[in-house]
């Protein structure tokens, strides 16, 4: 999922995502150390996926910080 699709999910949504995403990271990590894991290239895209979702998070943490004087 691109950055620009993810700002247009709401803050609940993102924060959804967050969990899924940091729970599937775990589950890969678990397979590739047992030498279960089919697709490597998992990993990298899940680690990127959960990054961009904590980006918009703080991204909107600190508009609403600089929002409020």
């Amino acid at each position: 999922m691109k950055a620009t699709e993810m700002q247009e999910l709401t803050t609940e949504e993102l924060r959804d995502k967050e969990t899924n995403l940091a729970q599937q990271l775990f589950a890969l990590r678990l397979q590739r150390v047992a030498g279960h894991l089919e697709n490597p290239a998992k990993v990298r895209q899940a680690r990127r996926d959960l990054a961009r979702v904590l980006t918009v998070l703080r991204e909107r943490q600190a508009a609403e910080a600089a929002a409020t004087p």
